[in-house]
Parts: structure tokens; sequence; C-alpha cells
């Protein structure tokens, strides 16, 4: 594929010298007319011009010469030229001691280091005097062009964890101050002490309390839970200034259905000696026996309860921006956004995957991010409503209730009793090792502090990678205490702060945007949201299938077989290198299509229901017209055989034994238009032949399997590989993307299938099925697998068990499909093919 080329010349316009032409083949374009809304990619040649006001030409062009030629490189070599050009122009940057503010200052050290906000750091110098702390960013993005704090406005200061490591320090100040808090990392843990030590010895009064103090003041009831719970998340180096160690609280409310809500009942609690995930018993059987064979390092929740998306996740309605940030530009899919809490809850205490506690902002009487201002157009959901207000509990009459009704709860007698459990799942001596083992508590390794050491990597890309996996992921926090942490001696209700000192994330986020025109515009988005609504395969009970129609049509293998959109016909290639069309009505063959000298390899119907796509060995894709009965066209893709195609919102993917992945635009033609050629758009290279593929429905993402047992993850807005894992030992034959884009499916020839997270790439679920599964594909929320035994099963793959399996083939069972009305199809090794009938 080829890299999207950026050219840079003066424009013949260019009168002062000052302005600059960009022609870009792909633009990402956000925040029109200043409104918040998911970017928009296009990708397509384009001309941008950019007046410079305070540089000229001369001062930028080398530099912007020098980004071009790196972002011709392979992803590995682009990042580290990027790296070293930053690095070049970052250490010729001085402290410019012109900002001083008095002469009589003595500079007492000058270093590097980053300023950290949720989602983005911002390097530049710092300098320290006798008097001030100075902050002097190395661009000119920033609010100040060096931000001045005077040490005596100090008033905290916290050595805290940056990514696992000792490398963060938080300065608290002053309402007086430039900025309350500050969030500073560096390069190492050496220079970090080197700045917090000589800051002690300046004239600064820190207001410090002790944690045997703060422990012995909410035993006897001087502080509240919240309090102490926010003390400890600062003490784990939980802040709010980073989203990958946001402060976490706990669900301590377990009804969400009835109409009251009586705290003096403990039914209506949860219990506080569990971790979430150990809270479902049945759920925690299943993660247990997944446990046992696993090879080290075992852990039993591949998800943690508290990560940037799950912050984001409770707060998008107040920071949509940056959940476009953390989102690559795009808004969650609607129905899975926070829109009730009984659903929320109920997926924590079922999902598969979903181990989420709960965000201070439930209990410090904040209610703005329970409320959708109806500005933001979050989308559609299933049942045709626009994301809207959350929804509460019927006890909670409003968003100011339920949050009143939790911090009664909170600090109940009963929570106050017990919350000392819960300080020893998350940061006591139940957090990890043999004790979190016995409590249930176990996490990805790479979630705990000291697990890896980042600085040992030399691989520029391999550290990228797992510094990536710690940030999003999920952190544990800091380990505070080795052995059981005390009872409180007092369980009366202390007063609750109603607000936190700390500004929280979102506070500062403006959404404009709410003229007339701009609400006539949503509106007319909502409209256009439902019109293009995805059809969804209907309820059917997938666990119980029976043969409905079987026939033997090839003279050789099925190599794939699919059902016509509107469920009529049934169309099949084989490696006797004919496409056959056979009726479901008429229970006849109405087509036989000889169209290779080789075997075709798979096929899909477009949605039209009038072109048949297929792939052959002999490296080409025919397109095969069912109206006119003939080839409409032969498109030489590829060197090697076209494995596997897909076609979705007018691209054509088609993957190749070349080690290549093809992208080609294939719009549907319009009713009374001629069938139009496929254009070529790009290549994703791999280092093996490619043997499978999949899209999330989005069309974000593409998963491809390899020869040589490699998933790789596509972004398909870059067009850059986001992952890359060696999940199998040989081939994958088939993946997989959930519905919900969290998980992917895979199975290979090693007779294993796994279930990794799409995130970090973490195994969730690994299993020796015995005999290869050979072909998977999605059934509602089920999933359909055929193995080289013969066998179609049905797997429930939240709980990894196969509900149902019937021998269907005498022969290895090499293509399965689902069709959205329910009726699934089987073609096998034995040259047959089956339509089933479930339920």
């Amino acid at each position: 594929m080829e890299d999207p080329a950026v050219w840079a010349y003066r424009s013949p316009l260019d009168i002062k010298d000052r302005v600059l032409k960009v022609v870009s083949e792909q633009a990402v374009e956000m925040k029109e007319k200043n409104i918040i809304a998911p970017f928009v990619f296009r990708k397509e040649t384009a001309e941008h011009r950019f007046s410079l006001n305070y540089a000229t030409l001369d001062d930028c062009l080398p530099l912007f010469c020098q980004l071009q030629r790196a972002s011709t490189l392979p992803p590995a070599d682009q990042s580290h030229m990027i790296n070293a050009i930053v690095l070049s122009r970052q250490s010729r940057v001085k402290f410019n001691t012109s900002w001083l503010e008095d002469l009589y200052e003595k500079i007492v050290l000058e270093t590097q280091g980053d300023r950290n906000t949720p989602l983005a750091k911002n390097p530049g110098r710092i300098m320290l005097t006798s008097s001030r702390l100075y902050f002097q960013p190395f661009n000119n993005i920033d609010r100040w062009p060096v931000l001045k704090i005077r040490l005596k406005e100090i008033k905290r200061l916290i050595r805290r964890r940056y990514l696992l490591r000792q490398l963060g320090l938080e300065i608290y100040c002053s309402d007086n101050a430039p900025v309350t808090h500050l969030f500073l990392s560096f390069k190492t843990e050496e220079i970090r002490n080197q700045l917090y030590d000589h800051i002690l010895q300046q004239d600064v009064q820190l207001e410090e309390v002790g944690q045997e103090d703060m422990t012995l003041r909410w035993q006897s009831g001087y502080i509240s839970n919240y309090e102490y719970l926010l003390y400890l998340n600062s003490l784990a180096d939980r802040s709010f200034n980073d989203l990958t160690q946001y402060p976490v609280m706990p669900w301590v409310i377990s009804d969400f259905t009835s109409d009251h809500l009586d705290l003096q009942d403990e039914k209506v609690y949860r219990d506080l000696k569990k971790p979430i995930g150990a809270l479902n018993q049945e759920r925690l059987d299943r993660i247990k026996e997944r446990f046992v064979d696993m090879p080290e390092p075992r852990f039993m929740y591949g998800s943690h309860y508290s990560t940037p998306g799950y912050v984001l996740f409770f707060l998008a309605r107040i920071c949509p921006e940056y959940v476009l940030c953390l989102q690559n530009g795009k808004f969650d899919h609607p129905d899975r956004m926070f829109n009730c809490l009984q659903d929320t809850w109920n997926n924590c205490l079922l999902g598969a995957a979903d181990f989420k506690e709960l965000i201070p902002e439930f209990y410090d009487g904040a209610t703005d991010f329970f409320v959708h201002k109806g500005i933001i157009n979050f989308g559609i959901k299933q049942d045709s409503r626009p994301v809207a207000d959350v929804e509460l509990p019927p006890w909670a009459s409003c968003p100011t209730d339920f949050v009143h009704k939790l911090q009664d709860a909170l600090e109940s007698e009963y929570v106050s009793s017990n919350i000392h459990h819960w300080i020893d799942l998350i940061f006591g001596y139940q957090q990890r090792g043999e004790e979190a083992e016995n409590a249930d508590n176990l996490f990805y390794y790479l979630t705990y502090e000291g697990a890896i050491d980042l600085d040992s990597i030399e691989d520029p890309n391999e550290r990228a990678g797992l510094e990536t996996q710690i940030m999003e992921f999920g952190q544990v926090p800091k380990q505070l205490f080795t052995t059981p942490h005390r009872r409180r001696f007092c369980t009366t209700p202390v007063p609750h702060p109603t607000s936190h000192p700390v500004p929280k994330l979102g506070s500062q986020v403006e959404v404009r945007g709410d003229s007339d025109s701009d609400k006539r515009s949503l509106e007319s988005s909502i409209e256009k949201s439902l019109e293009v609504a995805e059809p969804i395969i209907k309820t059917v009970d997938f666990s119980k299938i029976r043969t409905h129609l079987k026939y033997t049509l090839h003279k050789d293998a099925v190599t794939d077989a699919k059902l016509s959109v509107d469920g009529k016909n049934v169309f099949s290639v084989s490696q006797d290198s004919l496409l056959k069309m056979y009726s479901l009505e008429e229970q006849r063959q109405l087509r036989s299509v000889n169209l290779s000298s080789m075997a075709l390899s798979s096929c899909l119907a477009m949605p039209d229901n009038k072109t048949i796509i297929v792939g052959s060995w002999d490296n080409n894709v025919y397109f095969y017209s069912i109206e006119y009965g003939r080839v409409l066209d032969t498109l030489h893709g590829h060197d090697d055989a076209v494995s596997s195609i897909a076609w979705k919102s007018g691209t054509l993917y088609t993957a190749s034994w070349d080690s290549s992945v093809k992208i080609w635009r294939l719009p549907q033609p319009e009713p009374g238009q001629a069938f139009s050629s496929a254009e070529y758009l790009g290549q994703l290279d791999h280092d093996e032949g490619v043997t499978c593929l999949d899209l999330d429905p989005e069309s974000r993402l593409l998963v491809t399997g390899t020869k040589d047992g490699h998933l790789c993850v596509w972004d398909l807005y870059t067009e850059y590989i986001s992952n890359q894992l060696a999940v199998h030992h040989g081939r994958i034959n088939a993946v997989l993307v959930s519905p919900d884009v969290r998980r992917i499916l895979s199975c290979g020839e090693d007779n294993y299938i796994k279930v990794l997270d799409t995130g970090t790439g973490t195994e969730i679920f690994t299993k020796d099925v015995h005999d290869e599964i050979l072909c998977l594909q999605w059934a509602g929320g089920l999933v359909m697998s055929g193995n080289s035994a013969g066998f179609v099963q049905v797997w429930d793959m939240d709980k990894g068990q196969i509900l149902h399996q019937s021998k269907a083939h005498q022969d290895a069972v090499t293509s399965i499909d689902v069709a959205e009305d329910g009726r699934l199809l089987s073609g096998g090794y034995d040259k047959t093919v089956i339509v089933w009938q479930c339920g």
C-alpha cells in the first residue's frame, strides 16, 4: 500500500513567503463550525493552504520535508525517524531566562519533562529557582508561553507512578496560582527525584497528613468513607489528571430494579468481600475452569476494573472530545454507551469481560454526567431512540436524588462495617500474588507495577506496544497494605462533602453549537442515522439445529457456500472450479458456471442480489451477473491464489497467499446503472500468505490471519497495522470480530480456538478442541463453527462452551453461513451443501 503522499511547496500566490500549500491523499476533518462531532476521514486528493503568522516558509519547510520523508517509511522506521527529529529539535531548546519573574532569582535546577493532561502530554523545559517553578513548553499551543508557579503557592507535592514506573510528580497549588494542579512526568526516576528533593529544600510550606493519622481519623469517624477512599486513591498514585490511573470507587448498591431503596436492608448492597468478577458464581466457575489450564503467567480476568475507556464510558456526555480522542474520532455504538444503570450493573455482573468499578463522580454530588443536553449527536439506538439521559433506577426520582442516595449508601452502617474488605482487594494484601488468587482477584500481569522493566527493552516498537497496552488495559493501584486493613470503629454516618476540590475531567470542556441551524443539522443527522440502520439477525434458537435440505452437485470439495440476500438461492464454489446456483424454492440447480481452470476459494453475493463475486486460485476475482448469466468483469488482483474476500459499504477486500490484502472501491450499482469495475485503493502487506479476513460492523477494523499463525489487526482509517500477534502454531483457518468489536475469535490448524481482547491483544479464552476448526460465523450472540470431523457446532463464547453439535458431513466442514433471517448453511469436503433448520 502506498503511503498517503504529502507534498509541500510555495504557492504562486505566496508574495510574502508565508503561505504554504499542502496536497494530501487523505485528511481528517474535525470540529466544523466548532461543533463536537465524529471526525470525518477523507481519502481523496485535496489541497490545503496555510498562512504562517509567526514564521516564514524557510523556517518551517525543512522540518516539513523531514516529516514527509518519515511518512514514506514503514511504521517502525517512521516512528524511529520522527523520534529522532523530535529529540534533535528539543535538545536545541533551552529555557528562555528572559521569562524569569525576578532578576534576583537564583537558578536551582533546569531539566526536561512532560506536562500531562488527560489523553495528552506536552513536553517542555522545567526551571526551578529559589522562588518559582517554571514550565516552558516546546510548542506554542499551551495557554501560557511559560507557566509560572510561586513556591509558596505549592501546597502538596506527591511522587506519582506513571506507566507503572515511578516517573511522575503531581503538584497541588493554592487557588491563587495560575493552575491548581500540575502533573509532570520524566524520563527517569532519578530526574524526578532530583526535582522533588530540590523543591523540598526551598522555602515551601506543604500540607501533608500521614497515612496512619488518616486511617485513625477514618476509623474514629472524623472523615467519611468517601474522603478516606479518595485519600487511598491518591496515596496509591491514582489521579484525576491521569486517565490511565483515575480514582476508583466501589459499586455498593446491587438493587437497581426496586421502586423503593431501603438502606437498612443488607440485601440491597453488593458483597464487598468479593471483587466484581466473583459476584456471579456461575461466571466465576467458568473463569476458574479456564484459569486451571492457562499457561504462565496466569490470570483470572482478561480486562480490568479501571481503564481510560471505562472512565470515559461514564463521562461521555460531559467529555465528548476526550471520547473522540480515545476512539480514533468516533463515538461508541449508541447501544454500547452508558444508557441505563440497571443494564450497566447487569453487564458488570454477567458479562464475560466487564468487571468495571465506579468513579468518584458517582458519590461527589455532581449529576451533569447523567444528563444529555441535546447538543452532541451520539447516534440512534436499536429501539430507534437517540441517546439521551442515563436511565436511572425506579427508586431515584432524578439524578440529584440518585447521587444523594448513593452517598447515603456509601456512608451507611453496612458499608462502613465492610468497606475494609474492598480496600484489601484494591489497595491491600489481597491485591496480588497468592492472596489475590485465593480471593479470586488476579488480573493480567502487565497491570501490576514491576511486572516488566520497560527500560531494559531496546526495541522501540516493542516498548511502544507495551506502553500502549499498559495505558489502555488498566493499572492495579500501588499496594498500600500487606496485612488485612483495620475495620472502622465508628459506623455512624458522617457529613459527606458535596464536591471534590480537584477539578474533574470535563470541567473545562466547552460545548458549542446550540443555534437553530445547528439544531436542524442535528435533527437531520438523526434522521439519516435511522435510514442507514444495520439489519440485525432476528432472534433464533441456534442451540438446536437439524438438517432441512441436503444436496450434492459438485465433483470436488465445496470451498464456500452463501445464501442469497433474498434467501431464495444458494451459491457455492468448489475445487472443481465451478460456481453453482441452487434454488431452495424449486429445489433444483439453476446455474453451473465454469469460471476458471483452477479451484475457486470463496464467494459472496452483492446486496442487490444481482452480482456474485468469486475468488480463485488462479489469482483472479470474478464478477458474475445472475441477471445476465455471464461474467461481467475479471479482476487480475494478486500474484497468488485469492483466499478470501469481503465487501462492505462500497469497498471490496481481497486476501491472497501472495501476503497481501488489497482494497478496492466497488460501489453497488444504482437501479438502472451498469456495473462498474473495481478501482484499486491500496494494499496491506503481510509477512506471510493471508488465509482469512473479517471486518467489524462499521468497517473501522480489519482482522487477518496468515499461514504462519499470525493475527493482524489493521486500522482502516489509517491503513496501518495496529497489532500483530503470534496466536497459532501453523495456519489460521478463520477469524471473526465480535459485533461489539471488543473481541477477536480465531481458529487454526493447531486445533485451538482462541478469543482475544481487541484493544490489547490479550488472550481471554483458549481451548484445545482436538478436531481442527476450519470455519467460524456469528449467529446472533452465538458462534457457529465447522470442524475437520464433519461436525457443525454452536458455541456460547461468553461461557466458552459448546451448546450443541451435529454430525453434518462425512468429511470436514469447510464453510458456514448464517443469513439475516437466521437460516444456516454449511458446505463440506464431501462435496455436499446442507441447509439447516433452527429452533
